[in-house]
């Protein structure tokens, strides 16, 4: 058995720096070892849904990890929430900026002034829209279902934040929470509060110094709530892609799966 989990980066930072995949005080793997399975967590710093949506449809390694998923989480969708005054092109062309000096001074003016245009914008707009968010969990949905149909999904609402990048505030949050909750009700997808879970360890300074990220003791709550959402949904998941008594001669292909997402 495994369990597919696409992430952002709080599926693999830490109370310090960020940790690789395979550490096992990260909610993905507390989840996995909870319930007995290996976890296959692919996650980046900064991800959105769109960003999830476009790993599940171009990087092979996904692909992999979709093929035996027994279960699937979708950590991603709280970075949208986030007040994005420029967009997120914006930061993502920094590190490719020419000379390496002018990346750096790129990213020393970002870091800078964030947060000062974070609040001349009243927190908004966020990074994706919610429509937007939604549109890209859905289209993730599709595509793992298709080929895995017995894998139950798992979606993680938007976490808090105390963090000074932007501005300490959130409005852009509810929104969001909003239009995920009724996506994943008419998607047949269980939800977990995470901010219930976290607010107190966050808010009151105990995760990361970021104000972002958790420490391990909010992984491990998390991590043991996923696991609960994971085993109430759990059903016998055959091997390979292809449904049992269905009267496929072949396997559906990725490619099937891309086209009907």
């Amino acid at each position: 058995m495994s369990l597919l989990v696409l992430g952002d980066s709080l599926s693999f930072h830490g109370p310090r720096t960020a940790h690789p995949v395979d550490e096992p005080r990260l909610w993905p793997q507390v989840a996995g070892a909870c319930l007995g399975v290996r976890t296959d967590l692919h996650a980046g710093l900064g991800w959105t849904a769109r960003h999830a949506w476009t790993a599940t449809r171009t990087d092979p390694r996904v692909w992999a990890s979709v093929r035996t998923a027994d279960a699937v989480v979708l950590g991603v969708g709280g970075m949208d929430s986030l007040p994005s005054p420029l967009p997120t092109a914006v930061r993502e062309l920094i590190p490719v900026l020419r000379p390496p000096s002018l990346a750096a001074r790129a990213r020393r003016f970002y870091r800078d002034r964030h947060a000062r245009l974070v609040r001349l914008s009243r927190g908004r707009p966020t990074a994706l829209p919610p429509a937007e968010t939604v549109r890209c969990l859905e289209r993730i949905r599709v595509a793992v279902t298709t080929l895995r149909p017995h894998a139950p999904v798992v979606l993680l609402l938007p976490s808090v934040h105390r963090a000074a990048l932007y501005g300490g505030v959130h409005p852009g949050r509810s929104a969001h929470v909003a239009a995920m909750r009724a996506w994943a009700a008419s998607s047949g997808v269980r939800t977990l509060e995470v901010a219930p879970l976290v607010v107190e360890h966050v808010l009151r300074g105990h995760g990361n110094p970021d104000g972002i990220h958790w420490g391990w003791p909010a992984h491990r709550v998390v991590g043991e709530a996923v696991a609960e959402l994971v085993r109430t949904e759990q059903r016998v998941v055959p091997t390979g892609t292809a449904d049992p008594g269905c009267p496929q001669d072949e396997a559906l292909t990725w490619e099937d799966a891309s086209r009907r997402s």
